[in-house]
């Protein structure tokens, strides 16, 4: 009876550091918005707040994607190169006179094809995730500069047609229109993950991927299917930015994949794999858009908000192997 008593109080602080663990990321986001806000007041303005979930988008649905990724202990540094080579090849589309929503499918598709590739890579090819990224990731920006010949693609087509346009730049009920995308994008995968068989495939995969296959799970089919959703996000994120800039720069989203990461594991998704969620993910999207905007509207330099931002990300991954250790 003595060790029964004894374990009840032991067990309550468990499920107390269980909830401040999954709260973490939330009161960080809190902390942070309230410590701005005292710096800068002009932060809470409702332009500014807008703006800023606007640029968060794009972070956010390339984070989404790659939190499949990230889950099942694997790692897609392709995410920035595809997006620049999908809206590249979206925005020449447009220019050749086919529609804005066909130019779209075209770049989503071709964006879930590369994403395919990684997979094939590292379920069929048993490459490291991390190697074999890093080659795709090269390979997808040399053929972005080869593609638009180190040239910008711009043009009047680009910037009246109505569809690709409102993508990136339109407003639905007075709210920016790539912000309602990230909410429906969130909205689904969220569902996907924690709702769906393939949503616990994919933690199996992260957990114990010999036993998820003992287990009956089809390992590479789920790898597959994973890596493709990480590419296709990565195409919508990078249509919606071409959009918004009215044009698709070969060098569009160089270091995104850093802030992707960066999302999710302050989200609290592990890099080992098997553990987190989709909302983590967000508001880790948040912190980082919050701490941009926040320097920016601060007037700090570029150069140290790098600094900044690398700091961030390395007392995340520190945190994150204290959990593993514990």
């Amino acid at each position: 009876m003595q060790e029964v008593e004894k374990q009840k109080p032991k067990s309550k602080r468990f499920d107390a550091k269980e909830i401040i663990s999954k709260m973490g990321p939330l009161l960080a986001l809190i902390i942070l918005i309230i410590l701005v806000t005292a710096l800068s007041p002009d932060f809470i303005a409702p332009t500014n707040l807008l703006n800023l979930l606007r640029q968060v988008s794009v972070n956010a649905l390339i984070a989404f994607g790659m939190t499949f990724v990230i889950l099942t202990g694997g790692i897609d540094l392709s995410v920035g190169s595809i997006l620049a080579l999908t809206g590249a090849i979206s925005a020449s589309l447009i220019l050749s006179g086919m529609p804005g929503w066909f130019a779209v499918i075209c770049g989503v598709a071709l964006g879930a094809v590369f994403g395919c590739f990684n997979g094939a890579l590292v379920a069929y090819g048993k490459a490291a995730a991390f190697i074999a990224t890093l080659a795709t990731m090269t390979i997808f920006r040399g053929a972005t500069y080869v593609f638009t010949n180190g040239n910008p693609i711009t043009g009047n087509k680009i910037n009246n047609n109505f569809f690709f346009q409102f993508l990136g730049r339109g407003y639905l009920f007075g709210i920016p229109f790539p912000i309602l995308i990230m909410l429906v994008a969130f909205i689904i995968w969220y569902v996907v993950l924690h709702k769906t068989a393939f949503g616990r495939k994919t933690y199996a995969l992260g957990g114990n991927e010999r036993a998820a296959f003992i287990a009956g799970v089809n390992t590479k089919k789920t790898t597959l299917l994973i890596y493709t959703i990480s590419g296709a996000m990565a195409a919508l994120a990078g249509i919606i930015l071409t959009s918004r800039l009215s044009s698709a720069q070969p060098d569009a989203g160089t270091s995104y994949e850093m802030d992707a990461i960066a999302s999710i594991v302050i989200g609290g998704t592990s890099l080992a794999g098997g553990k987190g969620r989709m909302s983590g993910t967000l508001i880790g999207a948040l912190i980082i858009g919050t701490l941009n905007n926040g320097m920016n509207l601060l007037g700090i330099s570029s150069f140290y908000q790098q600094i900044v931002k690398g700091i961030v990300i390395l007392i995340a991954v520190l945190i994150d192997r204290k959990k593993e250790k514990a």
